[in-house]
């Protein structure tokens, strides 16, 4: 009865663990603001995002497509903001956790260092930091599919 018990946890720890291991960011997301909606996809062995919808596409002020007008480089200023790649970087770390990742904001035309922790399978925490990993701005995000 003590090996049948013994077994038992043995097969439900390793289940949970299979389990946690098993939240994965790829996938289409939002941010409460819904702006926009990001696509989390693998570049190589590393995770990458990029931009796949814009609830206003277009800048008001020209009718024309939003571009990237706030970036540093004047040269990448004309590209367009849908499908601009602006996570870069995210290595799995443990517990759910991409690390080691940049951000960058087209709004701002900054980068920040990031790390992505999937809360459940159907959320996850985004925080952008400069430094220090306790210092910075987290979202939410929700999956869309």
């Amino acid at each position: 009865m003590k090996k049948l018990l013994l077994s038992l946890v043995l097969i439900l720890g390793i289940a949970g663990v299979a389990a946690a291991q098993s939240l994965s960011p790829l996938g289409v997301w939002t941010n409460s603001e819904k702006k926009a909606t990001f696509e989390i996809y693998k570049c190589g062995n590393k995770l990458c995002g990029k931009i796949v919808s814009l609830t206003v596409p277009n800048d008001p002020a020209t009718g024309k497509p939003k571009t990237d007008s706030q970036n540093p480089d004047p040269k990448l200023r004309n590209r367009p903001r849908l499908g601009l790649v602006f996570m870069e970087g995210f290595v799995y770390d443990s517990d759910n956790k991409w690390d080691d990742g940049k951000i960058y904001d087209p709004e701002s035309g900054k980068t920040y260092s990031c790390y992505m922790k999937m809360l459940n399978a159907n959320t996850m925490e985004v925080k952008g930091y400069i430094g220090f990993s306790l210092i910075g701005r987290s979202q939410t995000w929700t999956r869309v599919k």
